[in-house]
């Protein structure tokens, strides 16, 4: 069972940034694929991107490149999504979640990932 905790979510201007983290139970953390996804009010959960287990690997859908970043420090069983350029259109609840199994094809698909986190909530006001 792997517990995912995320934060770092919050008010930002448009334009602004933030940095959000996820934090996992794990136990080798280096096993597991780490998505983020995130659900706006009365749209469908979204993805965002996704990076492997290693970190080698990222995959991100395609409106959140350039803006959007993905990456890992096994050590601390921490994955981070760093947005830049926020705007309204980015407000939104952010899970991470992951999973033992790595495959582009299936990446952007929520039921590949067996662990979620409870979300946090970001908002960007314009």
């Amino acid at each position: 069972q792997v517990q995912l905790v995320e934060s770092g979510g919050g008010l930002v201007q448009a334009g602004g940034s933030l940095r959000l983290s996820c934090v996992a139970s794990a136990r080798t953390f280096s096993n597991y694929a780490v998505g983020w996804f995130r659900q706006a009010p009365g749209k469908e959960r979204e993805f965002v991107g996704t990076i492997s287990g290693s970190g080698g690997r990222t995959y991100y859908e395609d409106s959140k490149k350039g803006r959007f970043t993905i990456s890992r420090d096994n050590a601390k069983n921490t994955v981070y999504l760093q947005m830049n350029g926020l705007n309204s259109e980015d407000t939104a609840v952010y899970y991470c979640a992951a999973d033992s199994s790595f495959a582009v094809s299936r990446a952007s698909r929520p039921r590949s990932y067996a662990y979620w986190g409870q979300g946090t909530q970001v908002t960007v006001s314009s």
